[in-house]
């Protein structure tokens, strides 16, 4: 009989090998290229692609991630690479690989090397708490193809997502607690999501439910009021309607109705990247500050903390 093996193999989006516009371009290709984010007709999509988006915005998009590179890479990368060596030294009989759906590691990469230490369980963890098309689904849709390379595969549990689950929320919690300690309590808390256009939603996308469901347990367990939290979407593009409320267009209204200190966390992002790092920590930061406001406090994401790994752990192990 076969001898039982688990794998885990932990997923996140995606980031350029380097922030110079070449692999930027190589990235957003990719990355634009997948009807799960970008729900165009294959034609108009690739117009879009080639002729506005990567030849105008891969110079300015590689400029900002020069500004937040490390020392060891892209921020994402670097994060995620802590959280699955973390993760393997917690679970030092089960094999853990981590992949993106979109750049390196890719998926097909981090799935052969699990396959090849003979794994019979194959555990899948999108890092993205809350479920939506465009990311969950997407990585489900990469994990599918690079399977289809191999004739001997793992029985699979993907995880879908896990918006409310106690350790998350608890990870949440801990983190939000620990910020109001250091710089006290403000006068709101938000909760920024990326967000998705309003059709994906209509379509039955769940993704605003999800994060609405984030948004309630970690208000209960914060045993903040309704009033004191505010739920927003950001990183919108193009013209047309997206969820909202708008994070900028919060921020820019709040001093003005007399709130001049907000602290603010991305709860559906597992690792600190450029759109929590550029775009809110320091785009959101001058929005709220010209606006009128007084302090505005990143809370950074879970990233590598052990409460976080302790997250993965569980959720690993009920999966397995």
């Amino acid at each position: 009989m076969k001898q039982e093996k688990h794998g885990v193999l932990l997923v996140n989006l995606g980031t350029p090998d380097s922030p110079t516009s070449p692999a930027v371009k190589s990235y957003l290709r990719e990355f634009l290229s997948d009807s799960r984010v970008v729900d165009k007709s294959p034609f108009l999509r690739w117009m879009l692609l080639h002729s506005l988006i990567l030849p105008w915005r891969s110079p300015r998009i590689a400029k900002l991630y020069q500004s937040v590179w490390m020392k060891e890479g892209s921020p994402l990368l670097v994060y995620s690479l802590r959280q699955k060596r973390a993760l393997a030294e917690r679970v030092p009989n089960n094999p853990v690989e981590f992949g993106m759906t979109y750049g390196s590691p890719s998926l097909a990469e981090a799935i052969s090397k699990l396959l090849d230490q003979a794994i019979t369980h194959l555990v899948v963890l999108p890092l993205y708490p809350q479920y939506s098309c465009s990311t969950s689904a997407a990585a489900w849709d990469g994990v599918a193809r690079a399977l289809k390379r191999h004739h001997c595969l793992p029985s699979i549990r993907f995880i879908r997502d896990y918006a409310t689950h106690p350790a998350y929320i608890f990870a949440l919690q801990q983190c939000v607690t620990r910020s109001f300690a250091e710089h006290g309590r403000p006068d709101r808390l938000i909760l920024s999501f990326h967000g998705i256009p309003q059709r994906y939603a209509i379509r039955g996308d769940d993704y605003p439910k999800r994060c609405n469901n984030t948004q309630r347990a970690l208000r209960a367990t914060l045993a903040l009021f309704p009033e004191q939290v505010i739920m927003a979407y950001q990183s919108r593009f193009g013209r047309e309607p997206w969820l909202r409320p708008y994070t900028d267009e919060i921020l820019k209204k709040l001093p003005a109705q007399g709130v001049k200190h907000v602290q603010l966390i991305c709860p559906g992002f597992s690792v600190d990247c450029l759109e929590t790092l550029y775009e809110i920590k320091e785009q959101s930061r001058k929005i709220f500050l010209k606006a009128g406001g007084e302090k505005f406090k990143y809370i950074s994401a879970l990233n590598d903390a052990p409460v976080h790994i302790d997250m993965i752990q569980k959720l690993v192990i009920e999966s397995a």
